[in-house]
């Protein structure tokens, strides 16, 4: 038996929901103009597995190292993955605020290869940015809660995708990539804390309101980013 920890739990949980969901909506999208989405699908899913072992594998020497070492370093991993996550989320608002354009460019011939080589590369990128978070969760002693919450993620998208493939697409992920980096934003702050010995009020519960916190700084700077890339009127 091991213990979890319900919020590196929620955190494994929501973005390995997150990079997945990327997965799934990128391999449908280079299976548009395909009759089968087979050999992508089988390619995201290989490249899904080799970052997943090799983080599996990677994330077992992370034992021999000092916990408020791996404390400091997963509260710095983070911070920098929630800022990269930013832009993402940043271009994911403005593609949903954006019209889509017409595209007058040929569709290119079914070729497996080319499609299974376009679905591999999608599920190692997306799942290499998983795995930086996961190993940053195991490193700060919660690896089973990491583990746990990134396998129900991944067996609960494969469902929800068997169950419902053609609408797997309309899943609103502008919001769940603003709560995901929201919330590594507020393990980040926490984590910093509890490196430098920081007594947090109420524990472990301190981390609702840094989620408020974050989730109303992000959404705040989302929309001062966004209202700059609309084009200023001339006064008439």
């Amino acid at each position: 038996m091991f213990d979890l920890y319900g919020p590196a739990l929620l955190i494994a949980f929501l973005i390995t929901m997150l990079e997945m969901t990327e997965v799934v909506a990128l391999v449908f999208a280079l299976s548009a103009d395909h009759s089968t989405i087979a050999h992508g699908a089988a390619g995201a899913v290989s490249g899904t597995a080799t970052v997943g072992l090799i983080g599996l594998g990677f994330g077992a020497l992370l034992l021999a190292f000092p916990h408020v070492d791996l404390l400091w370093a997963s509260a710095i991993v983070l911070l920098g993955f929630g800022a990269f996550l930013f832009r993402s989320t940043l271009k994911t608002y403005r593609r949903a605020r954006t019209p889509p354009g017409s595209s007058g460019s040929a569709p290119p011939k079914n070729r497996a290869a080319l499609q299974f080589a376009g679905g591999f590369s999608v599920g190692a990128v997306e799942a290499t940015e998983a795995v930086i978070v996961l190993l940053a969760l195991a490193a700060a002693g919660y690896g089973s809660s990491a583990l746990v919450g990134a396998v129900v993620a991944g067996a609960v998208l494969v469902t929800a995708t068997a169950v419902v493939h053609e609408r797997i697409r309309r899943i609103k992920v502008p919001w769940l990539k603003l709560g995901a980096t929201s919330l590594l934003f507020a393990f980040a702050a926490f984590w910093f804390g509890e490196a430098v010995g920081f007594a947090w009020p109420g524990s472990d519960l301190i981390l609702l309101p840094l989620f408020v916190i974050a989730l109303l700084i992000v959404r705040g700077a989302l929309e001062v980013r966004l209202r700059r890339d609309r084009p200023v009127r001339a006064p008439s």
